[in-house]
């Protein structure tokens, strides 16, 4: 333990360090040239923000070459946004409605994905330098010239010292479907081994610039992918575990033609050529389910391998157990078939052919504008933590912007920075933040006050101290914490206006009435805008989730079991597909939040377990896709089966339930979903659906016996024993 956290440390002080380095020499080049060289004191002024506002203030992930595109790319936005707020500086009101506007656009953006998000900060901050007084549209050649400059050098500097680059997602993918691959075809792979090349591909666990985030095409059929290769290595784990003595013949022929498929996918991906199609591993899931309509048609003494032993259906050697023990085969088949045709549509942007079925591969027919205006729709709503937070960021500004015009703030912009870098998504989060800031800038005011009165007016001091200042403030305030890091800031900042013109120890008063003005409104923001963050909406979309999901289970039943022969009924998910991405984004929102207290961390423990949940409710979707498509289907109409419904419907009341607990209101009474009576006999066709039904119940009965105290059941009502572990969490898939 202490060893890899030892090695964690360093790997994260290095980057610190490069980026500090980074930083500075790209802020050095470009202020002392342009300032003493050039004398261009504004030029100077943005060639040294410019690389902060990107390179420290702004997250752009990836290794070097990455980082140096989003730099490049970051240019054009940036310009129009100094331009902007220099044009806007006319007056306070006009700069108020353009940071109100500006800020909800930038913070929104994060609907893009992690790079998005991540320069978002520093494009606002170049609007929030050029829309304060003086109005000197004048200087906006001088201006836009320092920002490029600085950007360049950045850009430069992240080329000439990069950070190490990482494994992409397709590595990532094609490394796991190799794992998978080996375990189909030969069987001997340990069950952690598959669960833990599962849990590679969780996007938690992947670089954020290597993450498949992105509202195109490729993205999205690239996490689609590696959702439906985490489901086939779990799958493969929970056989592995099942039956340790071997696999029945048909059920090695099928999981022959999955390793097959994912072998050649995995080489695909390598080379950067076009995945195989997946019609082989399609006929073989055809083929396997007619053999298995011919084993339940057949005599009750025969199976494929013991043609004339007659076996009691609680055997394990009957066709009962067989067929039951054949579905998480077929489900395994389903996941590396769905994994096959998202890589297709990655690689190409179409399929070869209308994929099946179409909705869960509804992105494949829609133009990239299309899938970036459903994406930005389906976040436009006060469900969405993303517009949450978009809101929340720029009323904040925009009011710290109105305050710092009329009062007439010397150097106003502070207090728009403090809005911006110390706000947080819960107001106990911010007020922690803040405090530690103001404490940091008191000290830094202090220090910074007594540097300017003793040196004086004496240029050249402040010259080659600010570098330095620079170097050791980029990489010990990270370090350090926040508190460090906005006293280090408070130099810099000193040191670096002391050569543009004359201060005095007041720039240090200044600086600290910005940062508290600043502080007391990103507070008020946060105390009147969702001020808990993410924890109200994670309940309010998990159980909107549940109940669109529950409703799923006797939808999907009643299809299979009153469907004529032959004809196949998916029942419809967009709702529960939209429903599942903004619960996954809440979700997301709220593991990333820290506590503020002891209290806080001690509530987060205490909440339902929302991976369980997700589990749940992925499972549901896909299930009531893959059931009416490759569910086993009889040559006859099924008769009468009163188990398979009444357990459906109690499914769908467990969801309800968990989700009436989850708003905090009275939920409503009913039985739970129990097991299969011993010795039940097979039922066409709902052999599939019973295996499906039992383990949605089973998984629900956790989750609501976690949320229910032992001593609340009711006697006669007590859940079923836990069954085989569900495999890990769903990704955040499409709206």
């Amino acid at each position: 333990m202490r060893g890899s956290a030892g090695v964690i440390a360093g790997a994260e002080r290095a980057a610190i360090l490069r980026r500090s380095v980074r930083v500075t020499v790209a802020a050095s080049l470009g202020f002392y040239p342009a300032l003493y060289a050039a004398g261009l004191p504004v030029t100077a002024l943005y060639a040294l923000f410019a690389p902060i506002a990107v390179g420290l203030l702004s997250t752009v992930p990836g290794s070097g070459r990455q980082q140096a595109a989003v730099t490049l790319r970051v240019i054009p936005p940036a310009l129009a946004a100094a331009t902007l707020g220099t044009l806007l500086a006319v007056n306070t009101w006009a700069a108020t409605g353009g940071m109100l506007v500006i800020g909800f656009v930038l913070a929104f953006a994060a609907v893009g994905g992690p790079r998005a998000a991540g320069v978002g900060p520093g494009l606002q901050l170049f609007y929030i330098l050029a829309c304060f007084p003086p109005y000197a549209p004048h200087t906006l050649l001088e201006r836009l010239a320092g920002l490029s400059i600085g950007l360049l050098l950045l850009a430069a500097c992240e080329i000439l010292l990069p950070d190490p680059a990482v494994p992409t997602y397709r590595e990532r993918l094609a490394a796991a479907l190799g794992v998978a691959g080996r375990e189909a075809l030969a069987g001997d792979t340990p069950p952690e081994r598959l669960r833990e090349a599962g849990a590679t591909m969780r996007l938690s666990r992947v670089p954020p610039a290597e993450r498949p985030a992105g509202a195109g095409r490729t993205d999205r059929a690239l996490e689609q992918a590696g959702r439906a290769v985490r489901r086939l290595l779990g799958q493969l784990a929970a056989l592995a575990e099942a039956r340790p003595s071997g696999r029945d013949p048909a059920s090695a022929v099928l999981l022959g033609h999955v390793g097959e498929l994912c072998e050649e996918c995995a080489r695909a991906l390598r080379t950067g050529t076009r995945p195989p199609a997946p019609e082989p591993l399609e006929h073989a899931m055809r083929s396997f389910q007619a053999e298995r309509v011919r084993l339940e048609a057949g005599p009750p003494d025969a199976t494929p391998s013991r043609p004339a032993v007659r076996q009691a259906p609680g055997s394990p050697h009957s066709p009962t157990a067989l067929l039951r023990g054949q579905s998480p085969v077929l489900a395994a088949a389903e996941a590396a078939r769905v994994a096959g045709i998202a890589l297709g549509i990655a690689h190409s942007g179409v399929p070869v052919r209308g994929p099946a079925p179409r909705a869960m591969f509804w992105y494949a027919e829609l133009s990239a504008p299309r899938l970036w205006a459903r994406r930005v729709l389906g976040n436009t709503t006060l469900r969405s933590v993303l517009f949450q937070n978009a809101v929340r960021t720029s009323l904040g500004l925009a009011a710290a912007r109105l305050v710092a015009g009329s009062l007439d703030l010397t150097h106003g912009f502070w207090v728009l920075l403090a809005v911006l870098t110390l706000g947080r998504s819960t107001v106990g989060a911010t007020w922690r933040a803040v405090r530690r800031a103001v404490a940091g800038n008191a000290a830094g005011a202090v220090v910074a006050g007594a540097l300017l009165i003793g040196i004086g007016p004496v240029t050249q001091t402040y010259a080659a101290l600010l570098a330095p200042l620079m170097l050791l403030g980029f990489f010990g305030g990270p370090m350090l914490g926040i508190a460090c890091q906005q006293g280090f800031f408070t130099l810099v900042v000193a040191t670096a206006f002391a050569q543009i013109s004359p201060v005095t120890w007041r720039l240090s008063e200044a600086r600290m009435i910005d940062v508290v003005t600043g502080s007391a409104i990103g507070l008020l923001c946060g105390l009147l805008a969702w001020p808990a963050g993410a924890r109200r909406e994670v309940r309010r979309t998990m159980a909107g989730l549940l109940r669109s999901c529950g409703a799923l289970v006797p939808g999907t039943a009643e299809a299979l079991l009153t469907s004529p022969p032959g004809e196949r009924t998916v029942p419809g998910t967009l709702l529960s597909l939209h429903r599942m991405r903004l619960a996954e984004a809440a979700y997301a929102q709220y593991g990333t939040e820290a506590s503020a207290t002891r209290g806080d961390a001690v509530a987060k423990e205490a909440e339902p377990d929302w991976h369980a949940l997700l589990v749940t409710a992925d499972d549901m979707v896909w299930g009531a896709h893959r059931l009416p498509l490759f569910g086993l289907r009889p040559a006859a109409p099924a008769p009468p089966d009163t188990w398979t419904r009444q357990s459906a419907a109690a499914v769908e009341r467990a969801a309800g339930r968990i989700a009436a607990r989850l708003d905090q209101r009275a939920a409503p009474a009913g039985p739970r979903c129990g097991e299969p009576p011993v010795g039940r006999p097979v039922v066409p066709p709902s052999v599939d659906l019973e295996v499906w039904i039992t383990s949605l119940g089973r998984q629900l009965a956790r989750i609501e016996a976690a949320l229910e105290p032992p001593e609340h059941e009711t006697p006669g009502e007590r859940p079923p024993e836990p069954g085989p572990p569900g495999r890990s969490p769903p990704e955040p898939g499409p709206p």
